[in-house]
């Protein structure tokens, strides 16, 4: 029983996140590229969107840290580092490379490829492509520096 309800919270969890993109606008790439263009006609509408989600993510890791299971009792693991180093500052340009390029982020990116956008269906399929990279070679490089 207690599986399906975790289930069940993931399921609506992913649901209610996928409505709030679509409902914001945030699965058009025109609006994304446009708020990353600040010397045409730039589109702040992002910037609000990101601010809700910052101050919601806020609130729930200021409550997250201080439990030390989840509402449904399974164990909350919330990264305590504070380490900026090459590896971070890499991956975030990489990131923002790609959202730039393609106009979609992974959440809007997987909400359009549900809907059957052939390019949000290629950007997931290279962010895939990307993870498992990651998993090849990025575990590999970070424990041969950690011995």
């Amino acid at each position: 029983m207690h599986q399906w309800i975790v289930l069940f919270t993931a399921v609506m969890s992913g649901l209610i996140f996928g409505f709030g993109l679509i409902l914001s606008g945030m699965v058009n790439p025109a609006i994304v590229l446009a708020f990353l263009d600040i010397a045409g006609t730039w589109n702040a509408s992002l910037l609000w969107v990101m601010g809700g989600a910052v101050g919601i993510s806020a609130v729930a890791f200021f409550i997250a840290r201080r439990r030390s299971a989840g509402f449904l009792g399974l164990p909350v693991n919330v990264s305590t580092s504070r380490v900026i180093d090459k590896r971070l500052l890499a991956g975030s340009f990489l990131f923002g490379a790609g959202w730039g390029i393609a106009g979609f982020c992974p959440g809007p990116a997987l909400v359009m490829a549900g809907a059957g956008s052939a390019k949000a269906l290629l950007f997931v399929g290279a962010m895939l492509a990307g993870m498992t990279l990651f998993e090849i070679v990025g575990h590999g490089q970070k424990n041969s520096t950690a011995s």
